[in-house]
């Protein structure tokens, strides 16, 4: 069940310097806080489906989504994952054009949308940082493109893991020195789902990169990379796209 809530603060917000709002002044954090509010879902629960009316826009505060599209004979693709402080919505846009699922438990600060689209028209530092925020955005989807074209089972492993591991480093989440604690946000199935493999190659897959020690399992989601580098030398890639230090 969806539930409403007021229960964060702006100043200890875990996103607060990643989202929409990273580099606002006081006065358009004051009209944001305005018009938002907060949402939380139950893992597996929908956020908003393909072609439904979206009244809101917003940011993931806490958990992972998943941007999917189902075909007309019922097959599904995820096509994306949306992490804390990835936005969720298009302002000017009032469907939505993929389904949205929460994985884990999410919680989102949600912006209503008429009000937030006017709200671009007079705060600039609001619309400056959606629109980098949207060429990331188109960066991280040419890159999962080449994760899917091109690369083998364990490129697609390595990339998904150092995109997470990144990802959770510069927010805050985990250590960015040593090892690297890695909560994976999907089960096996699902990585399988989105990485367009089967389960047992994925499982082999994840097998071969502990048993070489470029990772360590802890339970059945949590993943520590002992070497980030080592790792990252298994993804296939000839740039970084922004080490770890």
């Amino acid at each position: 069940m969806t539930q409403t809530t007021t229960d964060l603060e702006c100043a200890g917000c875990p996103i607060r310097h990643r989202a929409v709002c990273a580099t606002c002044d006081a006065e358009e954090l004051e009209k944001l806080e305005q018009i938002k509010f907060y949402r939380n879902y139950e893992a597996g629960q929908p956020i908003s489906w393909a072609g439904d009316e979206m009244a809101f826009v917003g940011s993931v505060v806490r958990g992972v989504a998943s941007v999917s599209r189902t075909l007309e004979d019922g097959r599904t693709q995820m096509v994306g994952l949306l992490l804390p402080s990835d936005f969720v919505g298009r302002p000017g846009r009032a469907t939505s054009p993929y389904d949205v699922t929460a994985v884990s438990d999410v919680t989102l600060c949600c912006f209503r949308r008429k009000p937030f689209e006017h709200l671009l028209l007079v705060a600039p530092h609001v619309a400056e940082r959606l629109l980098e925020m949207t060429l990331d955005e188109l960066d991280a989807a040419r890159e999962w493109m080449l994760v899917l074209g091109r690369k083998t089972a364990r490129e697609k492993i390595a990339s998904l893991l150092t995109i997470i591991a990144r990802r959770e480093s510069v927010i805050g989440m985990t250590k960015t020195k040593g090892p690297i604690v890695v909560e994976l946000p999907l089960t096996r199935e699902a990585m399988a789902d989105y990485l367009g493999l089967t389960l047992e190659t994925v499982s082999r897959q994840i097998s071969a990169l502990k048993r070489e020690g470029l990772i360590e399992l802890d339970g059945k989601r949590r993943i520590i990379v002992p070497d980030f580098t080592a790792l990252l030398d298994e993804t296939g890639d000839d740039a970084d796209g922004g080490l770890i230090a």
